[in-house]
């Protein structure tokens, strides 16, 4: 599914001589003064869902447009691969996970982190207590759960950290993105991403009690806790695209309009959550309240502020991938810039907008049945 939502009443699009950037003029709805505005394309990593929220709210409230940008959002899917499209030239912009993006550089691809939105891993192992496994290293001689496609490098990581070789003292088990291999007892170890799959727990039935599983149920090893997480869903773009001044001044707007979005949805988690819903998603609105508040704990706190890479996240990240061959060369530090997000965040604080979240609190989320 494919969303366009616009803010204006006309635009007369002329294409940009350079780097395929469409500049509009766009009529407001005040006046009828003309307004020159960018056009610009947001490729998302997956589908419509509050994994986003951030994006879908500066829509929704205004802030790319106050910012003088005209911003399209493009669900991903299993098919879309958001690297791709950003380097078709058919977005400016896109989202997905660092180390894809290092496996593109290392392929030549010349695309550029701008903008380090999840300051952590959301990635973890879950297991049922009465596994017994209640240490990472007892997953040695274990069925263990691994997505495949290139998401499985922060559990091989942390197998190695605690004395296990992934193909050796474990049997890796490839699973969906569904837990009920894990819910049948099919693994005694399944990956989950903090705000999806483990939800799905969570709003599943223990056969034994009738009742809802609870975290009491569970033993849940979060990689960025293990040492082993590496950075997910950062702002990309092409790197002769940012080599313009004209579109780093765009992008330092863009990225100061979504940041001032993700600092809105940890103040209104649960308006967020509507503007997603309302939007069209495949995930019921429990699951959708119970993700915006978990992904809002991997953005806040930022202690550098939001969207700003730290050094040490991006170095653990590139030696993890560097290890186990996801690259072949070691990542260089020219895969992503700072310096764009430092003056979003500069901007914002001019504004009075907390971007760091130093204080933030996430909510209590109950989950019902089925994600309802």
């Amino acid at each position: 599914m494919r969303i366009r939502r616009r803010y204006v009443l006309a635009t007369v699009v002329v294409i940009a001589a350079a780097a395929g950037t469409t500049v509009g003029m766009a009529t407001s709805k005040n006046g009828g003064v003309a307004i020159s505005r960018n056009t610009l394309t947001l490729q998302l990593a997956w589908t419509t869902q509050t994994r986003f929220a951030g994006y879908y709210a500066a829509l929704a409230k205004g802030f790319y447009r106050r910012a003088g940008l005209d911003v399209e959002i493009n669900p991903g899917g299993p098919d879309v691969i958001p690297e791709q499209v950003v380097l078709g030239r058919r977005a400016e912009f896109g989202i997905d996970w660092l180390p894809s993006l290092l496996q593109q550089r290392d392929a030549g691809k010349d695309l550029v982190n701008i903008g380090q939105v999840f300051a952590r891993s959301g990635t973890s192992e879950v297991t049922f207590k009465s596994s017994g496994i209640d240490a990472f290293e007892k997953m040695r001689g274990k069925r263990f759960g691994v997505w495949k496609f290139g998401n499985e490098y922060e559990q091989e990581a942390a197998l190695v950290k605690y004395g296990m070789d992934p193909k050796k003292d474990v049997t890796l088990v490839k699973q969906d993105f569904t837990m009920v291999p894990f819910l049948n007892h099919e693994v005694d170890a399944s990956s989950a991403m903090t705000y999806n799959e483990l939800a799905q727990v969570f709003e599943a039935k223990n056969p034994k009690t009738g009742k809802l599983y609870t975290l009491k149920d569970l033993n849940v090893f979060k990689y960025e806790n293990l040492g082993t997480g590496m950075l997910q869903d950062g702002i990309f773009v092409k790197g002769d695209w940012i080599k313009d001044k004209a579109h780093q001044a765009t992008a330092v707007k863009f990225l100061q309009a979504s940041f001032k979005g993700w600092a809105y949805c940890r103040d209104h988690f649960k308006e967020c959550v509507n503007i997603v819903v309302a939007q069209g998603t495949a995930l019921p609105k429990g699951h959708q309240t119970w993700q915006m508040n978990e992904v809002n704990k991997l953005i806040w706190p930022s202690k550098l502020g939001i969207g700003v890479m730290d050094p040490t996240a991006f170095k653990r990240t590139a030696n993890i991938a560097h290890t186990f061959k996801v690259i072949k060369k070691p990542a260089a530090n020219a895969a992503y810039r700072a310096d764009l997000a430092r003056k979003a965040v500069a901007a914002l604080k001019k504004q009075g907008v907390d971007v760091t979240g130093k204080s933030f609190k996430p909510a209590v989320v109950k989950l019902k049945a089925g994600g309802k």
